[in-house]
């Protein structure tokens, strides 16, 4: 059970543009949510097609788990939804799939990857029936329409399957349903265009522990210069790559840590400024650190768009002095091969042989990466681990054209690897 409580705005896609859902879903990621769930019932193949589309494109633009609500009438459907990327399948308790499917599913992905939704106005359940959906194969219960009552304490109390509530937060209080024990999460779609780091500062001081931020050193004990700011090194989270210096004083050291957002003080105006305000070019703190003379923060940051004023994506373009060396950061490297094999794709050069393989399509790339991997078999056998080298260097050319050919990315690689661990 995690040891924090979450919130998860929940998303109703159903007759929703698909990118409506895709922004709403980046506000949420953007404001403190700790998890996104999205759902769309509809039994039919083309809703159902088109909401896993959906998922995938948000998949690419979202940092936090995500889970899948939809209609399960095969196993393929719910093999589909967890292969966008989803943390978790919820399937509702009125549209429960024959027993067959349901063990079909949970033997292949396991009762963590499960959960089902139960409106509990229609049909309580007692714990002893909560439980038994853990025989079925279900990791998770949601409840949904539940109201405040003992005998609703006593169930979720009581339980052993693990607990999340839905609930629009209308009649029910935030603080109390998470006030159980039991209880590991509120879905809700009540923090549409609302702060939820303010609720989850509100709920700190109830004794709930939640995620927030929250400054490991004071303010106080960081070495400032004689008017009273410290530099800070801007960093993009996934890439490393420097994006800018800024400063910051202790107030907008303060408002950082509040809202998530960066937000420094300008030397030449006198005055706070968020990032991206005026711009829309915010910057979303995923960690920061402070050096070992405690005169320098370090931030690691989601960057919107630009991070210069410029329009270049880091400030530090202008080339001073330049040695030629060899890049051998694994990621960097990986990356940048990819981007060329892209660049080929979509502006094709005469007698590349990149582009020979695009042409003769997704049959030729796909003998090639066989031959590839045959290879890698053959020179493992052999002592010399030289050859070895050279085979996978060409499996992972061949596989990176087959990615391009398919529309994956390195960060549909990376993102997938992750949520397997």
């Amino acid at each position: 059970m995690s040891q924090n409580k979450l919130i998860i705005p929940f998303i109703n896609a159903e007759n929703e543009t698909a990118g409506s859902v895709v922004s709403l879903a980046e506000q949420y990621c953007y404001s403190g949510a700790d998890a996104l769930y999205l759902y769309n019932f509809t039994g039919d193949e083309k809703s159902r097609e088109e909401f896993l589309a959906a998922l995938r494109q948000i998949e690419k633009q979202i940092d936090i788990p995500f889970y899948a609500g939809l209609y399960v009438g095969r196993f393929e459907d719910a093999k589909k939804a967890l292969y966008t990327g989803a943390s978790k399948v919820v399937i509702r308790k009125a549209l429960l799939p024959e027993e067959k499917v349901r063990k079909e599913i949970a033997s292949r992905f396991g009762a963590d990857k499960l959960c089902i939704e139960i409106d509990m106005k229609a049909d309580f359940q007692t714990a002893e029936q909560l439980d038994s959906f853990l025989e079925q194969g279900f990791g998770t219960a949601v409840l949904k329409h539940i109201d405040m009552t003992k005998k609703f304490a006593e169930a979720v109390s009581n339980s052993h399957i693990r607990i999340m509530v839905r609930d629009g937060l209308i009649r029910n209080d935030l603080g109390e349903i998470l006030s159980y024990g039991t209880v590991e999460a509120v879905m809700t779609n009540y923090f549409e265009e609302k702060d939820i780091y303010k609720a989850k500062r509100g709920l700190k001081k109830q004794g709930i522990e939640v995620e927030v931020f929250e400054s490991l050193i004071d303010f106080s004990d960081f070495k400032l210069s004689e008017n009273g700011l410290i530099p800070v090194v801007v960093q993009d989270y996934r890439t490393d790559e420097v994006l800018m210096v800024a400063y910051m004083n202790e107030e907008s050291y303060a408002q950082t840590i509040r809202t998530g957002r960066m937000t420094y003080y300008s030397r030449g105006r006198n005055e706070l400024w968020m990032k991206g305000e005026t711009s829309g070019h915010f910057q979303y703190v995923k960690e920061m650190m402070l050096d070992c003379d405690n005169d320098t923060i370090l931030a690691k940051v989601r960057q919107v768009g630009a991070a210069c004023h410029t329009g270049n994506r880091s400030c530090f373009f202008k080339e001073l002095v330049k040695k030629e060396y060899v890049q051998t950061n694994p990621l960097t490297v990986l990356m940048e091969d990819y981007r060329i094999i892209m660049e080929r794709k979509e502006h094709p050069k005469e007698g590349s042989y990149t582009n020979y393989l695009f042409d003769k399509g997704i049959d030729k790339i796909l003998k090639k990466c066989g031959e590839e991997a045959t290879e890698i078999v053959i020179a493992a056998k052999n002592p010399d681990a030289e050859e070895l080298k050279y085979e996978i260097a060409d499996f992972l050319y061949h596989m990176m054209v087959l990615m391009a050919e398919c529309g994956l990315d390195w960060e549909d690689i990376t993102k997938e690897l992750v949520n397997r661990r």
